[in-house]
C-alpha cells in the first residue's frame, strides 16, 4: 500500500490517554515529514477531513462511528485506536498503535470494505450507518411495524422495536437482542426484532441487493430512529422507512496480520481450543 502522507486525528477529550497518545503519534508523524490535522470537535467540523490521505480515531467504536458519514463520504480509510471497552471496529490498542505507528505510515496495512446501510425516510432524508438502524418505542409499549421487500410482504411485527444491522454491526445490538454474529465480509443484511411479542420471530438475513421499506401502524405515535445509536427522529412522518445496504463502504484501515476470529476470541471470551 501506499506511504502515508497527511492525517486527520479525531480524539475524544473525554477518553483517559487519548490527548497524550495523540501527541506521541503526532511526534512520529512529524518525524516523517507527514502533516496532521487534528479535531477533538463532535459533530467533526466540515470539511476536516476532506484533504488527508488517513483518519486516525482515538477513543473507541463510540468515537468512531462518529465519523462514519464524512468518512464514507471522502471515501478515507480509518484507523481505530480503542480507549474504550470492547473496541470490535477500533482494532487497535494504545499499545499497539504507538508501536506499529511507524509501520502503517510506510504503507504496511491492508485496508476492509465494510458494508453500511442506508435508510431513506419518507421526507427523503438520508442517513447512512455502519452498525445498525434501529427503530424503537419511546415508551413501554409495544411498537407495531410491517416490513416489506420490494416483491412481498415478510411479518408484521408486535416488539420492542427491530434492529437492521450490517455484518460489523451484528456484533452491537444486534448481537444482545438475540441475534447472529456474521463475518464483516458477508453480503448481507440482518433484521432482529426486539423483545417480540411472538416467540416465534427471530432474526432474518437478507441478501445485501435487497431493499426492505418498513412501515408504521397509524396508532403507533412516540417511534425513535436511532442510526449507530444516535437519536435521529421522532417523528412519525419519516415512515414508510426504506432501509438497504449502500453502494457505498466504509474502509477500516487494518494490521497485515489481522484475524476477525482473534479479535473474537479475545473480546468474547471465548474459550475454545482454536488449535484443535
Amino acid at each position: 500500500m501506499k506511504p502515508i502522507t497527511k492525517i486527520a486525528f479525531v480524539i475524544n477529550k473525554r477518553k483517559i490517554g487519548a490527548e497524550s497518545l495523540a501527541n506521541a503519534l503526532i511526534a512520529k508523524a512529524e518525524k516523517r515529514a507527514i502533516e496532521s490535522i487534528t479535531t477533538k470537535e463532535f459533530p467533526l467540523p466540515q470539511g476536516i477531513l476532506s484533504n488527508a490521505q488517513c483518519c486516525v480515531v482515538i477513543g473507541g467504536d463510540g468515537t468512531l462511528l462518529s465519523v462514519v458519514e464524512e468518512a464514507v463520504r471522502h471515501e478515507l480509510p480509518v484507523i481505530g485506536i480503542n480507549l474504550g471497552k470492547l473496541g470490535f471496529m477500533s482494532t487497535f490498542s494504545a499499545q499497539d498503535a504507538e508501536a506499529e505507528f511507524d509501520t502503517l505510515l510506510s504503507g504496511n496495512y491492508q485496508i476492509a470494505k465494510r458494508s453500511i446501510i442506508k435508510c431513506v425516510t419518507a421526507e427523503k432524508k438520508m442517513f447512512f450507518a455502519l452498525n445498525d438502524v434501529v427503530i424503537k418505542n419511546h415508551s413501554s409499549r409495544l411498537v407495531q411495524l410491517e416490513v416489506f421487500t420490494t416483491k412481498e410482504p415478510v411479518n408484521e411485527y408486535f416488539c420492542d422495536g427491530l434492529v437492521f444491522s450490517t455484518p460489523t454491526g451484528s456484533t452491537a445490538y444486534n448481537m444482545s437482542a438475540g441475534g447472529p454474529i456474521i463475518h464483516p465480509t458477508a453480503k448481507v443484511l440482518a433484521m432482529t426484532p426486539i423483545c417480540p411479542h411472538t416467540l416465534s420471530n427471530r432474526s432474518v438475513i437478507f441478501d445485501h441487493e435487497e431493499i426492505l421499506n418498513v412501515k408504521l401502524h397509524a396508532d403507533d405515535h412516540d417511534v425513535v430512529l436511532n442510526i449507530d445509536g444516535r437519536s435521529n427522529s421522532e417523528k412519525k412522518e419519516d415512515f414508510p422507512l426504506q432501509v438497504s445496504i449502500s453502494d457505498k463502504s466504509f474502509l477500516l484501515m487494518l494490521q497485515k496480520d489481522y484475524s476477525h476470529f482473534k479479535l473474537m476470541r479475545s473480546k468474547l471470551h471465548w474459550t475454545g481450543d482454536s488449535n484443535g
